[in-house]
């Protein structure tokens, strides 16, 4: 039996699932490549996406910075400096106003445990007060045990501290170049492209970075609404470091539907600890009236058209992007989704050969700047449901 003979006596059914087999064994491998060399050099990379989604943020005042008759360059110095001072603002007060509150947040948490211990005593468990300061010593014991782990646990922390430091300044230089320059670094990117390929690329990358844009100006709205309705609700019930803990809410909020639930259930302990258990209740159902109003009122509203991704995969996506990169890998995991999944639409679906990667008047064509990328010929497609273009908004008014 000759080889043509032997394919041939294959079935067809089997021969197409081998080819996909293959095929999806070559993806994968190219996959796990990828996520291997990501976080084998996360210190470049991380960085390089959070100055992204730091760009996608400011780059549209710059832009409207600009067509006002602002030079580019002033621009991106004013909005960088405001941003930084809002940011480090919001960090130094959260941080400072926990450390003021600090010591009598101690001494109830002292006086709560205090109080536990009592009731544990008198309770119908009959637990006395030697198996208690047993139980301290043992923790004592096991703390001095474990020492060495300790200490060495502190030298990791020093070394993390030094890794934030530097991926801080790399993401702060990053932003700079992307908000200044991303007319000429998408256009070096796209030369590694074939020449008939690179309109159809651009394009997804112009409409993929809308999205991000479009999932970072939802984001924040979501997370202020979040935090003015957990803030409100603990200044009303008088809970220390109200303040404190809303910015905390506002800054959790940007990991969706998990970060604002997290950050809102410290808001519950601290209210447990300081005012008791019904106050924490009264605070517990705060909490979960505001996630309910942001899962089933501004997600669907804000988030899903900014940015369309089913409540699943923002889920599953979180998970995946916690198990590999922890806090920072959950942050980044679903503005990541949404631009492939933007970007992958646009490049496999068709679209008119006049406009090959921006939409007059739509937001995209004002993306990371007015110009760009080069004049590809009159643009004529507008989004809509029917041509595999998804829309953005309105156009911006004309000055």
């Amino acid at each position: 039996m000759t080889h043509a003979d032997a394919a041939e006596s294959v079935h067809p059914y089997v021969r197409k699932g081998a080819a996909w087999a293959w095929r999806l064994l070559v993806l994968l491998a190219f996959g796990l490549t990828f996520l291997w060399l990501f976080w084998h050099l996360k210190t470049i990379t991380i960085p390089l996406l959070l100055a992204l989604m730091g760009s996608a943020l400011l780059v549209p005042t710059v832009n409207y910075l600009q067509r006002h008759k602002v030079p580019r360059s002033l621009a991106v110095v004013v909005v960088l400096l405001a941003g930084t001072a809002a940011v480090g603002g919001i960090l130094t007060f959260v941080v400072d106003q926990f450390i003021k509150g600090l010591p009598d947040l101690s001494a109830q948490l002292t006086n709560s445990i205090e109080s536990l211990k009592n009731w544990a005593i008198h309770s119908r468990f009959h637990i006395s007060e030697e198996q208690i300061g047993k139980a301290g010593d043992a923790l004592v014991n096991a703390i001095k045990d474990n020492q060495g782990k300790v200490t060495s646990g502190a030298l990791a922390t020093a070394t993390t501290v030094t890794e934030i430091i530097t991926g801080a300044v790399l993401t702060l230089f990053t932003t700079i170049f992307f908000l200044y320059g991303g007319k000429e670094i998408w256009e070096f990117v796209t030369r590694i492209f074939p020449k008939d390929a690179r309109p159809r690329v651009r394009r997804a990358g112009a409409l993929g970075f809308g999205s991000l844009i479009g999932y970072v100006r939802a984001t924040v709205a979501v997370a202020l609404v979040d935090a003015i309705g957990i803030g409100v609700g603990l200044a009303a019930f008088s809970v220390p470091l109200a303040l404190p803990l809303a910015s905390l809410v506002f800054l959790g909020a940007f990991i969706p539907i998990i970060g604002a639930a997290i950050s809102g259930f410290v808001a519950v302990f601290i209210a447990l600890i300081t005012k008791g258990a019904f106050t924490a209740a009264m605070i517990l159902v705060i909490v979960i009236v505001v996630m309910q109003v942001e899962g089933h009122v501004l997600q669907p509203l804000i988030m899903g058209h900014a940015v369309q991704i089913h409540a699943l995969a923002v889920v599953l996506s979180i998970a995946a992007g916690g198990v590999l990169g922890g806090i920072i890998g959950a942050l980044l995991a679903v503005p990541t989704v949404a631009v492939l999944n933007t970007a992958i639409r646009a490049l496999v679906e068709p679209y008119d050969s006049d406009d090959p990667y921006l939409l007059e008047g739509e937001e995209e064509a004002e993306i990371l700047d007015p110009e760009m990328v080069p004049d590809q010929g009159p643009p004529a497609v507008k989004a809509g449901p029917g041509n595999g273009v998804p829309e953005l908004g309105p156009a911006p008014p004309k000055d």
